[in-house]
């Protein structure tokens, strides 16, 4: 349990303060744990890293199926009002995982971690369309607000459901 709750503390901390600025000293603080704690969980800046997109990405897709009425085109324009609500609450400055990529653009780890995100994302998108046909095209529409929330929020949202009413 401390585990993961170190992992959310850190998923806090990445967000709030960005991959290159908190020293682990910084992240050992905002855990709330003592340094030998935290490098009990996780031996590295990179393992820290790992642990917090991990847990977010599990706590994102929760959040995309909270309250779904199932499945189709109703399913997945809720996924949209949730991202929107996402990008509001936990992700105005964009997409940790992708802000990871930029931080870290030649780890193979941390690239790993976020292509596998990314991967699921896509998969869901098709799942819940019942049409895994369109699922790149619905990631696209997905990632296209994630990128343009922190310029023209709901605007990007509202896009996005329009072309998705075309496309379903």
């Amino acid at each position: 349990m401390l585990k993961q709750e170190i992992a959310a503390a850190l998923e806090v901390a990445f967000s709030q303060h960005g991959f290159a600025e908190p020293s682990v000293a910084k992240l050992q603080k905002l855990s709330g744990v003592s340094l030998r704690t935290l490098y009990k969980y996780y031996p590295s800046k990179q393992a820290m890293i790992i642990a917090a997109l991990e847990y977010r990405h599990t706590r994102y897709l929760h959040f995309l199926l909270k309250d779904s009425p199932g499945e189709g085109v109703n399913a997945v324009l809720h996924m949209f009002d949730q991202l929107k609500l996402w990008m509001q609450q936990y992700a105005p400055n964009g997409c940790l995982s992708i802000n990871a990529l930029s931080a870290f653009p030649e780890d193979e780890v941390i690239s790993s971690a976020v292509q596998n995100h990314k991967n699921e994302v896509k998969q869901l998108l098709g799942e819940q369309s019942l049409n895994a046909s369109i699922a790149s095209s619905l990631f696209l529409l997905h990632e296209g607000v994630s990128s343009a929330w922190p310029v023209i929020g709901d605007e990007a949202v509202l896009a996005a459901k329009q072309s998705i009413l075309k496309l379903i």
